[in-house]
């Protein structure tokens, strides 16, 4: 799993998950673009910036700022060699038939939007390389509908089948498109929400992420438009 001296944007990298994708990519040695709504909620996590780690504020649910974010990345390092679409939401309780319009809409923006918005710009550049990998974080919540859960599901649903169309598009070309589908994920959050629930069987984002530094990694490169369950317990 070799990334040193490979440049990688982490989008939400301010939360739990995209926090620990990007140090396991840091800890690799490789060039990270850290992507936040807010600048200082990635310094407090992760100290100054410095030759080898750019922050870059951005909502990407807007496509300016998508782009933005990749200019900077090839400005600063010339080069974006995987991307890791980490940002995301989850609502739930209502029934489809209940579902707010707004729900429907923030849950699609988020988690759909986010990762078309930045595959807009990052694929052109990875063409002109000749090379790159995407890895998107859908859910297993995508594989089946839950109730009280159908537009969270559906809208991880959208970012598989985009990733296997991706993947389908640009394999050819030496880009790699895969997506994680984790599990309930072992949070400060989630354990504070579930108080009773077995946190033993969630996922640790620490490993999540190595998961995903595998799929950007040169050692997968026979991987492509994957949906890997990440279930924490065997």
């Amino acid at each position: 799993m070799d990334v040193a001296g490979h440049t990688v944007i982490v989008t939400g990298a301010a939360g739990n998950l995209g926090g620990a994708v990007a140090r396991a990519f840091r800890d690799r040695d490789a060039n990270v673009v850290l992507v936040a709504r807010r600048v200082d909620a990635l310094a407090s996590q992760f100290g100054p910036q410095n030759e080898r780690q750019r922050y870059a504020a951005a909502d990407l649910t807007r496509q300016d700022d998508a782009g933005a974010v990749v200019a900077e990345a090839l400005a600063r390092f010339g080069r974006v060699d995987a991307l890791c679409n980490v940002a995301g939401g989850f609502r739930m309780g209502f029934p489809v038939h209940e579902t707010p319009d707004a729900m429907f809409d923030a849950l699609y923006d988020v988690n759909v939007r986010s990762v078309v918005n930045m595959v807009r710009v990052v694929v052109p550049a990875m063409l002109a390389a000749g090379r790159g990998s995407i890895i998107n974080v859908a859910a297993m919540a995508a594989q089946k509908g839950i109730g009280n859960m159908g537009a969270y599901c559906a809208s991880k649903a959208v970012v598989v089948r985009l990733t296997e169309a991706m993947a389908a598009e640009l394999g050819g070309r030496n880009i790699r498109v895969n997506c994680v589908l984790p599990s309930t994920l072992d949070t400060p959050q989630n354990r504070a929400e579930m108080p009773d629930a077995d946190a033993s069987a969630w996922v640790a984002p620490a490993d999540l992420a190595q998961a995903i530094v595998f799929l950007a990694s040169p050692a997968a490169r026979a991987v492509n438009g994957a949906a890997i369950p990440i279930t924490g317990r065997a």
